[in-house]
């Protein structure tokens, strides 16, 4: 079986509210709950999505679209049977959004229990991995290190399990080994290279392409 590695960036997409929900995320835990693939998810990955998301999905565009529209009536720009039209949609996008985020936490805590989905806390071995990744030179966030040592440790462990099939989908430039202009990131490759994990940069197990006899 594939196993598979995700973080923040992918409870953000799965958990976000309805409208900018991503197809790609929920698809991938799809797969899971269907036997195709294990997912493998940091906890502390949950807690950090929390306030991403009540930060990032804030309906703040409503009010701005409210201020165009008290601007436009007073100009007379804004037919008023437009003007209410427009309010009710507002509102109601507004709640959508509010309700969904005053629901986020249980969403959270329902991928603790969702089948084809492991949700592992940081061992001792991971934390003293994170210590060691010091020596690198990665310049990563503490986090953001945090999580790249539980993802080579666990992945140590599922080698020396007999699995051999094993990839992280991350959509952060600071833990892919290549960066922006595509160049390639050795000491992050190295490191991945050494437990034998392929990352990809999407959540669809296809860019890039691992090579032929991975």
């Amino acid at each position: 079986m594939k196993h598979v590695f995700v973080e923040t960036n992918w409870v953000v997409d799965y958990c976000a509210p309805a409208h900018r929900r991503g197809l790609a995320a929920t698809q991938l835990l799809n797969l899971a709950r269907s036997s195709t693939l294990q997912l493998h998810l940091p906890s502390p990955c949950l807690s950090e999505a929390s306030g991403a998301i009540r930060k990032k999905f804030q309906p703040r565009e409503a009010n701005t679209i409210r201020e165009y529209l008290k601007w436009a009536g007073a100009g007379e720009q804004a037919e008023g049977g437009d003007e209410q039209a427009t309010r009710r949609v507002l509102d109601r996008f507004e709640r959508l959004v509010n309700d969904d985020l005053d629901t986020l936490e249980d969403r959270l805590s329902g991928l603790r229990s969702e089948t084809g989905l492991d949700v592992f806390p940081l061992s001792e071995a991971m934390l003293e991995k994170s210590l060691g990744l010091a020596i690198e030179k990665l310049d990563l966030k503490p986090f953001d290190n945090a999580i790249l040592a539980a993802v080579l440790v666990k992945a140590e462990e599922l080698r020396h399990q007999g699995n051999s099939d094993l990839a992280f989908c991350e959509l952060d430039w600071d833990l892919r080994p290549w960066d922006k202009n595509r160049r390639r990131k050795p000491t992050l490759k190295r490191l991945y290279d050494e437990v034998h994990v392929w990352v990809y940069g999407d959540f669809t197990l296809t860019t890039p392409e691992p090579p032929a006899g991975w």
